[in-house]
This record gives structure tokens, C-alpha cells and sequence, in this order.
């Protein structure tokens, strides 16, 4: 039996790595796509040697430091196509052994750029984590060395939050507690396998 894959997304301080954790304890394997980036530029990591050659820079003490990564982007933003050639492939390998791995009826996937990289269609449903821009606004600037101006840098590089809810199959409201982000969690996935065994 194929597996039901769940893209799950959201705008920045959302509450989607909450959510997707609730997921997960409803036995649902995550594949975490901040979580595989992070590895591969670990010491060991895949993409160290290779952006390492790119941008020398960029590796210290044998792992990809992001600041001076993104410090050479910034100089040169036409590295940035070459970086996501060396990265990418890495992701996808790993999204594909995951997806052989797991044998459960339902697996999900945390992509924080889902709609911005245009991968929204390679899911059968799409999860969107949503809360009103000031309860976003409030959590995002409480984030150590978070300031107004990195904030809204961000936000203008996302699809808008309204774009997202309107595309999804599901959202989820984060912003009336654990109880509730819970509660949506179960009904979506009581949906799901409605679907699934019709």
C-alpha cells in the first residue's frame, strides 16, 4: 500500500515544528527537511566537503557555518543556484530513503518552503500552519537576535500566509493553544484515513 504523503508548511513562527511534533505522536513519521540540512552541513556531512570547495569560507572547524554562508550570498547572490545545486540533490536523496524506510499508512514531510519552491503538488494533501500575523509577529520577535528588519526580510521572501490557507487542503490554527493544534491534528488525520479506506 502507498503511503498517504502530507506536506506540511507554514510562514515563519507559525508554530509548524510544534505541529509537526503533535503529528508525530500520533505515530505519523516526519521527514524534517531544516532538520536534514542541518546534518548534511554538520561535520561529516555530505554537503561540507562540496561547498567547502565552492566557497571556502563557508566551512569552519570541518562544518558549514551559516553565517559566513549566508554572508557570501549576500556578497554574491549568484552562488545561490550553485549551493542548491550541491544541496538539493543531498535533500531529495534523503526524502527518498525516508520515504523506502517507512512502511506507516500516512508520513509527512516539513517543508518550510513547500509553496515557495513550488513542490505542492508532489503531495496528496497539503498541511498549512497558520496564526493572525500579530500572535506571528509577537513569537518571531521574541526569537533571540531577532529584529523588525530581519522579520519582515523574511516574510517578503515567503508566499504570504493568505496564499498559503487558500491552497491547502487543511490549516491548522495555532494560536488557541496545544489542546486545540491537537484536536485539528486528529481530525485531519481521522479525514485522511477516512479517505484512504473508502
Amino acid at each position: 500500500m502507498i503511503a498517504h504523503r502530507i506536506g506540511l508548511t507554514g510562514s515563519i513562527g507559525m508554530g509548524k515544528s510544534t505541529t509537526a511534533a503533535l503529528f508525530m505522536a500520533e505515530d505519523v513519521p516526519v521527514w524534517d527537511a531544516d532538520a536534514v540540512v542541518h546534518r548534511l552541513y554538520t561535520q561529516g556531512g555530505a554537503a561540507v566537503v562540496p561547498l567547502g570547495a565552492l566557497i571556502p569560507d563557508a566551512v569552519q572547524a570541518g562544518a558549514v557555518d551559516r553565517i559566513h554562508l549566508r554572508q557570501a550570498l549576500l556578497t554574491d547572490p549568484a552562488l545561490m543556484k550553485q549551493v542548491e545545486s550541491i544541496v538539493h540533490p543531498l535533500v531529495g536523496a534523503d526524502r527518498t530513503q525516508f520515504v523506502a524506510e517507512n512502511t506507516a499508512p500516512i508520513i509527512l514531510f516539513d517543508i518550510p518552503l513547500l509553496f515557495e519552491t513550488g513542490q505542492a503538488q508532489a503531495y496528496d494533501s497539503v498541511v498549512v500552519v497558520s496564526a493572525p500575523a500579530a500572535v506571528q509577529r509577537e513569537r518571531v520577535l521574541a526569537r533571540d537576535g531577532m529584529t523588525v528588519a530581519a522579520f519582515e526580510a523574511i516574510l517578503a521572501k515567503q508566499v504570504p500566509d493568505a496564499e498559503k490557507r487558500a491552497q491547502a487542503d487543511h490549516v491548522i490554527d495555532t494560536s488557541q493553544g496545544m489542546d486545540a493544534a491537537r484536536d485539528q491534528v486528529r481530525a485531519i488525520l481521522d479525514s485522511i484515513r477516512g479517505t484512504m479506506n473508502a
